[in-house]
């Protein structure tokens, strides 16, 4: 790219204007293109998605396709869709690279049914790491709720039942098993360490030397290790190799009680085995905010069991999250332009 062109970004999705100034100071060298009337907006805080309830007319479809095709780089994805992906590669040869906002953009990739030559020619990266805090906090809010007996708590107190006194788990004497050990999974362990819990981490990398992580085992190990911990938060990604990966086996392995968290995504865990592990006391509390299916089918038993948190996969939101991703953009625009590797380039293979 010559010294006075600059490189073109097209927004594909909501985002507000200091959000795009963010991005222009950090990296003068980019032209951030926008036009609000051609997309949904938001409904709350990084709300990148958009109303649906929004629509363009016909000649707003034109108007927006010709933004997107004039772009070297894509912020969002058009119409919050993998076929406005499909779409947009296909009709701009000249586009190189799609940020996604979300941090499990690989989903997205994949479902845009790609060719390969057409995943090697575009660059997909994800928004990996602004949410690791919020979602880490939220992991910790889901083991406590299983340690502190909120259940029970609550049926109590619905029901003015005031009991005997009983002993509850406490952290520091806790073990408690992340499953996964990318952003969310890392953040999650520093918080449990923090607190004196002693962490276990999984991933097909069994030699890592992590802080905050005393043991690091294989996927493939679950069953013999989910019988030694009190908690297990869940942070992985939505693949074929993780898909279910909380099998039935698995959960008829746990300590009897153990609480279970979702922050990853919901088809990590076999959710009819859940239900059931739920109903026999195997699992004591699990809280949710991601679920196989979502929204959750309003006749999924989920809803209404009294030891389940249902949370409506809004753990990762918070005032500062639009920020973060617009910084996190800026720093990739940068390597691009350097020729640097990018963050949170996604594997075009396994898709995550």
């Amino acid at each position: 790219m010559s010294e006075d062109k600059k490189l073109r970004i097209a927004v594909a999705a909501p985002l507000h204007d200091d959000s795009v100034a963010l991005i222009e100071e950090r990296e003068p060298r980019v032209e951030v293109v926008k036009d609000d009337s051609l997309i949904a907006p938001m409904r709350w805080a990084a709300d990148f998605s958009g109303d649906p309830a929004f629509h363009r007319t016909e000649a707003q479809d034109v108007e927006l396709r010709a933004l997107l095709d004039s772009a070297d780089v894509l912020f969002g994805k058009p119409d919050a869709a993998s076929g406005g992906i499909t779409r947009a590669v296909r009709d701009n040869p000249k586009l190189r690279w799609v940020q996604l906002p979300a941090a499990g953009g690989g989903g997205q990739v994949k479902g845009a049914h790609l060719t390969r030559e057409e995943l090697d020619r575009v660059v997909f990266t994800t928004g990996s790491g602004p949410h690791a805090g919020p979602l880490a906090e939220f992991a910790i809010f889901g083991i406590l709720a299983g340690f502190k007996d909120l259940a029970r708590l609550q049926a109590q107190q619905r029901d003015k039942l005031w009991t005997g006194r009983w002993e509850m788990r406490e952290m520091d004497e806790s073990t408690v098993l992340v499953l996964g050990l990318g952003h969310i999974g890392r953040e999650v362990a520093a918080k449990l360490h923090a607190l004196g819990a002693r962490v276990i981490g999984t991933s097909r990398h069994t030699d890592l030397q992590l802080p905050n992580v005393d043991e690091i085992v294989s996927p493939a190990e679950l069953v013999s290790v989910v019988g030694r911990v009190d908690a297990i938060v869940n942070t992985l990604p939505g693949t074929d190799a993780t898909k279910n990966l909380v099998s039935a086996e698995v959960l008829a392995a746990v300590k009897p009680g153990a609480t279970i968290t979702s922050v990853g995504r919901g088809t990590v865990i076999d959710e009819t085995a859940l239900v059931e592990a739920l109903k026999d006391g195997r699992i004591g509390q699990a809280v949710l905010d991601v679920f196989a299916t979502e929204p959750l089918p309003q006749n999924s038993p989920l809803w209404t069991l009294p030891n389940v948190v249902v949370s409506p996969h809004t753990a990762a939101n918070s005032p500062k999250e639009e920020r973060l991703i617009a910084e996190l953009f800026a720093d990739n625009a940068t390597r691009f332009l350097d020729g640097k590797p990018l963050r949170n380039v996604v594997n075009t293979v396994e898709f995550y």
